[in-house]
């Protein structure tokens, strides 16, 4: 029998500004970090934008660690500790802020948790995407943009774990020996710029990238196809580790994981179909290349 999620709505630390303890903890550790980092700028007579030319980031984003609203990366600290003299106050933290972050990517809507389960002994996943590019392929500043646009308003503190969520997840597309990755992707989604432009060229190169990698297949759906068989929308293709393989859907905040053999057959074929309608992955990698050219 197909196993759902029965319409989960998102936990209520995605509608709140309240988090939940654990998560309070590692919110409040950033906030108290980015009041170090502000204290000691102000005390070297620097403004945001001059300490972000000191180390390489935009004004905006020093502004966001000094409010506690974007985690601070080990590099970062340790360059902001020996611009602002620090005598080692900031660099020292690096490994709390490995530990809070990590604590940080346990965390996914309740309604999504089954299927991040799956998908960390993966060995195999095909996803098949029509409105948004898939988790595993966004860039940090899409999946922020993402989350920014949610409505009813995600809490600054929440939009900040689910993205270090997402980015964790794509630590399977890094370990060895390598799964079988596939992406079939609709070319609407390559021309819708959410985030912005900026945003959106930093997350078409990252599409180059990953399908210029061994073992990793894009394809994009193209708009002139007057037929396909993913009319019933988006779905995933999952094999953990030795067990069958499973498929995977949601919409808004639903999902459903199916285990019976005839329905992820069936799903099997569809995606079986899609990938011979689709443009070929040399093909594909082109026409991104075209689309981020266009701009």
């Amino acid at each position: 029998m197909a196993v759902g999620a029965a319409r989960n709505i998102e936990s209520s630390d995605d509608v709140r500004t309240e988090l939940p303890e654990d998560l309070s903890e590692v919110s409040d550790f950033f906030r108290a970090i980015g009041k170090q980092i502000k204290l000691l700028r102000e005390r070297a007579g620097m403004t945001q934008k001059e300490l972000g030319e000191h180390v390489g980031y935009g004004e905006h984003l020093i502004g966001a660690v000094e409010r506690g609203q974007r985690t601070p990366q080990p590099e970062f600290l340790v360059a902001v500790d020996k611009v602002l003299n620090a005598g080692g106050l900031l660099a020292i933290t690096k490994d709390d802020v490995m530990r809070a972050r990590a604590k940080a990517r346990l965390r996914h809507p309740a309604w999504f948790r089954g299927y991040a389960a799956l998908e960390v002994d993966s060995i195999e996943t095909h996803n098949f995407a029509t409105l948004d590019i898939p988790g595993l392929l966004q860039t940090e500043e899409h999946a922020r943009a993402v989350y920014a646009m949610r409505q009813p308003p995600l809490s600054e503190e929440v939009i900040e774990m689910r993205v270090a969520a997402r980015m964790a997840r794509q630590e399977v597309l890094t370990r060895w020996p390598r799964g079988m990755f596939s992406w079939v992707i609709d070319e609407s989604v390559l021309r819708r710029p959410l985030g912005g432009w900026d945003v959106h060229a930093a997350q078409l190169r990252r599409l180059l990238e990953v399908g210029r990698t061994r073992g990793m297949v894009i394809q994009v759906l193209p708009l002139d196809k007057t037929e396909h068989a993913g009319m019933g929308g988006p779905f995933i293709l999952i094999t953990p580790k030795g067990r069958p393989q499973h498929a995977y859907i949601e919409a808004q905040t639903s999902s459903r994981l199916i285990t019976d053999p005839d329905e992820v057959r069936i799903m099997n074929a569809r995606y079986n179909i899609l990938r011979a309608q689709a443009l070929s992955p040399e093909e594909s990698l082109a026409l991104i290349e075209k689309i981020l050219g266009e701009r």
